[in-house]
């Protein structure tokens, strides 16, 4: 996490100086823009963090990797994929509580499944994808990609899950 903190260090330094040499008090504008965004996210993200370390210490590392472990094989894929429809919100939600799952057992089958399903299924996206899409394009989406998360799950299980 060090070399990714000093790069997006490194970014907003290079872009203050750009705003304040602009002149047009750019810089400020993009603080005040920033301090907006972490009063929203910034509970969510919390919330989310607790969820992923209360995951890590109140489910026995046995159970984790029984039911969603790289020994639990398809099984757990198809457990993390669902898993994966279920969790609603952005990456400041499932991100945490996918790494808090591979701290504990998790297999990176599993997880890959997760995200996956996460990433093209979310169940609390659809609304608004009907809504501004229609029907028909988001029926077409969702069975476009219906088989992706498991299989994108079974070929990390296969190739990577020896990498965790």
């Amino acid at each position: 996490m060090l070399i990714p903190t000093i790069i997006m260090g490194a970014l907003a330094i290079i872009f203050l100086f750009i705003g304040y040499y602009k002149g047009q008090g750019q810089h400020i504008s993009g603080i005040k823009s920033a301090l907006n965004m972490t009063v929203v996210i910034l509970p969510l993200l919390i919330f989310s963090f607790i969820v992923a370390g209360m995951v890590q210490v109140l489910l026995p590392g046995e159970l984790i990797s029984k039911w969603v472990g790289a020994e639990s094989g398809i099984r757990g894929i198809f457990i993390g994929t669902v898993a994966g429809a279920l969790v609603p919100g952005g990456p400041y939600v499932s991100l945490p509580i996918a790494a808090g799952l591979l701290r504990s057992g998790a297999g990176i089958g599993t997880m890959v499944a997760f995200l996956a399903a996460w990433s093209l299924w979310s169940v609390a996206r659809l609304p608004m994808e009907v809504g501004i899409l229609g029907w028909k394009v988001t029926l077409i989406r969702v069975v476009c990609t219906f088989f992706f998360p498991p299989i994108a799950g079974l070929i990390a299980h296969i190739f990577f899950a020896s990498a965790k």
